[in-house]
């Protein structure tokens, strides 16, 4: 193993507060960190950016190596800023009533926004603009104006986190949003599942953890978060 993070990357046998300390610092320096919620919940493992690094290579590793679906997560004040409703509220249709999450009591969806600079959005480098946009965006939202900057619908999926993220919900979401205040970052993130290629189903704990012990990145449980934040 290489890299600057080797020597102290114990994979499996890493303690969980180096390891956290290190996610914080894979955060600042614009690299990923992979999250595991709890094996009660939706029992997923999501790649973890910070949205104003999220660059094309970054896309596009999400889409190879991930999978899952490419979310951009906004604190709920940012989101109130910007007038950002839960999907759910919004939308007048039968479709939209009597949730039954397993995992959850409510979703986090918001709308799905293009930038306006963009063609179709869909690209590597279409995405990567909307998504660092929104990344700057959120760290000083009085200076933007939202529907000037973006137009709906497109191909980044927005996820509002609850008002007092943790002490509210246990997502990826507010997981990933705690992570980026702990490191001073502004409030939006990049979540995107890790989905196994040959079972179809959600990457396990244990392969998503080798996977990052293979990169040199950092792997958190919940938990682990949530005993330093929560």
């Amino acid at each position: 193993m290489t890299g600057r993070h080797a020597s102290a990357n114990a994979g499996a046998g890493e303690q969980a507060p180096a390891a956290f300390e290190r996610a914080l610092e894979s955060l600042r320096a614009g690299e990923p960190v992979l999250v595991h919620d709890a094996a009660d919940r939706e029992g997923e493992t999501d790649i973890i950016y910070h949205a104003d690094a999220v660059t094309s290579d970054a896309v596009a590793h999400m889409r190879n190596d991930a999978g899952g679906l490419v979310c951009v997560a906004l604190a709920h004040e940012v989101a109130e800023a910007f007038d950002l409703p839960f999907y759910t509220e919004e939308i007048d249709h039968p479709a939209a009533a009597d949730h039954e999450l397993g995992y959850d009591e409510r979703s986090s969806f918001s709308l799905t926004v293009n930038h306006r600079d963009t063609y179709t959005g869909i690209t590597d480098a279409d995405r990567s603009l909307t998504i660092r946009t929104l990344g700057e965006a959120a760290a000083e939202p009085s200076a933007t104006e939202f529907a000037t900057e973006f137009r709906v619908p497109g191909h980044v999926h927005l996820l509002k986190a609850a008002p007092d993220l943790l002490a509210q919900r246990e997502g990826h979401t507010e997981l990933g949003l705690a992570l980026a205040g702990a490191a001073d970052l502004p409030p939006a993130v990049v979540v995107c599942e890790m989905l196994d290629d040959q079972t179809g189903e959600a990457l396990t704990p244990a392969d998503a953890r080798a996977y990052a012990d293979r990169h040199d990145y950092v792997y958190l449980e919940g938990r682990d978060v949530l005993e330093r934040l929560a």
